[in-house]
């Protein structure tokens, strides 16, 4: 019996370090990330790029992390959670490397075919990362210690948000100092580093493939995981549809005034604003289960939290359209309470983010655990390739209040789906997993 004890204990300690391995990896990518979106944002906004142009630049890279949610589960549990890992950060490495192969002198439809293909490769580089990352948290904490998952999980996303938000001050930081071609390659470099060295210390811990898995399985039966897929959808959505363009193109119209001094001056201050706003969104999201006083988690308290919430951010970018519609156009008071607006807006969103990821890990389990964080993560894709789409539509043809009032619509209806959740399905879910 201790011999027993002994050995789950060494392959506990194990699965942990292999954790850690895996979240570290995980921050050094996610920094990377938030600075490529900075780099390509402002540096082809520069070039001339329209709204639309740039929502397209994006558009493959949501789509492909669809695509790649959707088969990452199913790929982890063939493979195993330590190859996703890999092929993410080395196909990262890759992407970065391509971009810096842009050349000015191409025609405007060739260089966005272009960076749509090489952008479409980092979306499958990140999905694979986020999935083998979260799939980790909820293969580490004891079966119903949702307690424990609830702030494992809240702790791993929200500490990957505000590394994140570094990453699009260091994107904005690198283009203003060293130019878009010597950051990709200074970022690409980093990152071999780390490959290098996650190679090297992973130790054994995370779960090996299995030689057969039907392909047919990453799609779920259960009516919690499909709802609250849906509820994910349109709540990345929301945010996406101000934040991917319309907002970073609009501080971009107040801050610069034409001149090279005042362009550098708007990459930091735009880049400085989404670090924050993403820095700030992953600190509420770290400490979700104290700040709604959640400690052991109960689902049937939690849900309703879910559906709460989630009315409550719609009212946000309603409210802030409503606001840019009086204003008919650029002011000083505008952007002063957009600002404000966004990092509340930031803030609930942060809170649904949080319980939404401790809900689809609570709703997943057994073999189930990577397939039904694929494709939870894959509506994840889904909402920032609608947000991104409509960022540069709602942007272009609605201005900054339709682009707004677009972004309230898919909150509530991300509130909508969320009234679908029930907490007792989980139990009986966790039945048919054992039988």
């Amino acid at each position: 019996m201790s011999e027993t004890t002994s050995q789950s204990s060494a392959r506990a300690k194990g699965g942990l370090a292999a954790y850690a391995v895996v979240t570290a990896a995980y921050w050094a990518f996610m920094l990377t990330d938030g600075a490529l979106r900075m780099l390509v944002l402002l540096h082809f906004h520069v070039l001339g790029f329209g709204p639309i142009q740039l929502a397209y630049l994006f558009l493959l890279y949501e789509f492909m992390g669809m695509v790649t949610n959707l088969s990452a589960g199913w790929l982890a549990a063939r493979f195993g959670l330590t190859a996703t890992l890999y092929a993410g950060l080395a196909l990262q490495i890759g992407a970065l490397l391509a971009l810096t192969q842009l050349d000015e002198t191409w025609t405007l439809a060739i260089s966005v075919v272009f960076v749509m293909l090489v952008q479409g490769v980092a979306g499958v580089a990140k999905d694979l990362t986020k999935m083998s990352s979260k799939s980790a948290v909820k293969l580490l904490v004891p079966e119903n210690a949702h307690g424990q998952l609830f702030r494992w999980v809240a702790l791993l996303t929200g500490s990957k948000n505000a590394v994140k938000g570094l990453g699009f001050l260091l994107g904005a930081g690198l283009l203003a100092l060293i130019g878009f071609q010597n950051a990709l390659f200074a970022m690409a470099a980093a990152l071999g580093v780390i490959l290098i060295g996650v190679a090297i210390a992973m130790p054994p811990g995370l779960p090996k493939g299995k030689a057969k898995v039907p392909f047919r399985d990453v799609f779920s039966k259960s009516a919690n995981v499909n709802w609250l897929s849906a509820a994910r959808v349109f709540l990345f959505g929301a945010r996406d549809v101000w934040f991917v363009v319309g907002i970073p193109i609009y501080f971009y119209q107040v801050l610069s005034d034409g001149t090279e001094a005042g362009m550098r001056q708007a990459f930091f201050m735009i880049g400085g604003f989404m670090a924050l706003w993403i820095i700030g969104y992953g600190f509420v999201q770290a400490t979700a289960p104290r700040l709604l006083k959640q400690r052991e988690a109960d689902l049937a308290k939690v849900v309703p939290l879910a559906q709460r919430w989630a009315l409550g951010l719609s009212l946000i970018p309603l409210a802030l359209a409503g606001l840019a519609a009086v204003a008919a156009g650029p002011s000083d008071w505008l952007t002063a309470t957009l600002v404000v607006g966004l990092l509340i807006f930031g803030a609930v969103f942060a809170i649904n983010s949080a319980v939404h990821s401790f809900l689809i890990l609570a709703f997943s389990h057994g073999s189930r655990v990577t397939l039904d964080v694929g494709f939870y993560y894959m509506s994840n894709a889904t909402g920032r390739l609608l947000g991104t789409l409509f960022s540069g539509l709602s942007y272009q043809y609605l201005g900054l209040a339709g682009c707004l009032a677009t972004a309230g619509v898919f909150a509530l209806l991300s509130f909508l789906f969320a009234r679908k959740l029930k907490a007792q399905e989980s139990v009986s879910s966790a039945s048919e997993t054992a039988a």
